[in-house]
């Protein structure tokens, strides 16, 4: 496989999956296509979205296409957002407004919630599709922390300034060099390489 198309309209989440796969010779072609209709996300796990998309575009591209659902899962709040990640707060007309609202929204839903029980996670699913609709490919990665106090760090974005690593810096924090060799998405990436080279 020497081609993907990642169905994404995130350049944040293109760039961290070219600089993990890229060097591989694998080349990640961005979506780039207005034109056509965004699935419907309606699945209950990460799963049942990341194949959603990537049966969706693979069909209507007629190339392989890796999809990629993630998001933050937190256990004081019985593991949401969840897969509800990125709408969490219902609001904001760019990105970076939704990402502010969202990580507003969680901070006051844990506002009472101790240091020690604001344990979280990074989930990633990726799952390759082929035109025909046949997964071919499919992993699951993690990065686990804390939920802060306050948004620390410009690097990164969604929930990166909000996680705190064991090292005390969060994941906003990182290089992007770090948070590949790290975060959810850069171990999802390197479970499912033994499943592209087969």
């Amino acid at each position: 496989m020497q081609e993907l198309t990642i169905a994404t309209s995130n350049p944040h989440k293109v760039d961290e999956i070219s600089a993990v796969l890229g060097p591989l010779g694998i080349r990640c072609i961005p979506l780039g296509r207005a034109d056509i209709p965004e699935p419907e996300e309606d699945g209950a796990t990460f799963e049942e979205n990341a194949r959603i998309k990537a049966r969706a575009y693979a069909s209507a591209l007629g190339r392989v296409v890796l999809a990629d659902d993630s998001g933050l899962e937190v256990d004081a709040l019985g593991g949401a957002p969840g897969v509800h990640s990125a709408r969490y707060a219902g609001i904001g007309a760019t990105r970076e407004e939704r990402d502010r609202a969202n990580n507003m929204k969680l901070l006051a839903a844990l506002s009472n919630v101790p240091d020690a029980q604001r344990t979280a996670r990074f989930v990633c699913v990726l799952s390759i599709a082929r035109p025909d609709g046949r997964i071919v490919a499919e992993s699951r990665g993690t990065f686990d922390g804390i939920i802060g106090r306050a948004p620390r760090g410009s690097n990164g974005f969604g929930y990166d300034p909000l996680l705190v690593l064991e090292d005390g810096r969060t994941s906003a924090e990182l290089s992007p060099d770090e948070k590949n060799a790290r975060s959810h998405r850069g171990n999802a990436l390197r479970l499912i390489l033994p499943q592209l080279r087969g």
